[in-house]
């Protein structure tokens, strides 16, 4: 790596502070050995321990999605898809400087509690609210308006889940959908899903090559 690379590196790690560093780094050391048992198990076997797994959005997506919380000072924001709350600390960490909240849903309350200790080490538990269940019921129940949604839930979801937050969603607000390219194999449902929500009135929409690929679009009129 270079030496400007490795300036840049820690110019990006200096926009959180150092507990919320620390448990990003816990986070991706745990990654690192789940990828490398990955590459030692069969598909059956990964598919029956999948729930084991972090499978984050890894820190560029985190990034992203942080910069643009803050940036649009984002209040009301709705996480779809807790798992082990990696995406929820970089949520976390923006609502904190925009004054707002994350709602955050699964449906392994397991997998919260797990979330909910890494915000408390990080010092962002306040932040985050849980909701434990199916996402289509839940968001059945809840008022909005969002004004940030990541989806990151099973991908057969994405479609159900954003026809419910649609009319739900504030004005300006963004709604982004990871591994919309990768894993290879979800890429159909990433397709679908893309054609789906453009279909959708109101609704800008592009395609980032970030992290796993993530689907980014904006509810409102064109300014």
């Amino acid at each position: 790596m270079s030496k400007e690379l490795r300036q840049l590196n820690l110019e990006t790690r200096s926009r959180v502070d150092e507990a919320v560093e620390t448990v990003l780094a816990e986070y991706e050391k745990r990654g690192a050995a789940e990828f490398a048992l990955q590459s030692q198990i069969g598909a059956d076997e990964w598919n029956d321990r999948r729930d084991e797994f972090l499978i984050a959005v890894g820190r560029d997506t985190g990034t992203l999605l942080n910069i643009l919380v803050k940036a649009t000072r984002a209040r009301n924001i709705l996480e779809l898809g807790t798992s082990y709350g990696y995406s929820a600390i970089w949520l976390a960490d923006a609502a904190r400087k925009t004054r707002g909240k994350v709602l955050s849903v699964d449906l392994s309350a397991k997998k919260q509690e797990y979330a909910r200790s890494m915000l408390q080490k990080a010092g962002l538990s306040e932040y985050v609210e849980f909701r434990a269940g199916d996402a289509r019921d839940i968001l059945r129940q809840l008022p909005g308006p969002f004004e940030f949604v990541l989806l990151d839930l099973w991908k057969d979801l994405y479609i159900p889940s954003f026809d419910l937050l649609y009319p739900k969603l504030a004005k300006g607000a963004f709604v982004a959908a990871d591994n919309i390219l990768l894993p290879e194999a979800y890429r159909p449902m990433g397709k679908e899903y893309r054609k789906h929500v453009r279909s959708k009135p109101e609704i800008e929409s592009v395609l980032l090559p970030v992290g796993s690929g993530v689907e980014l679009s904006r509810f409102g009129e064109t300014i």
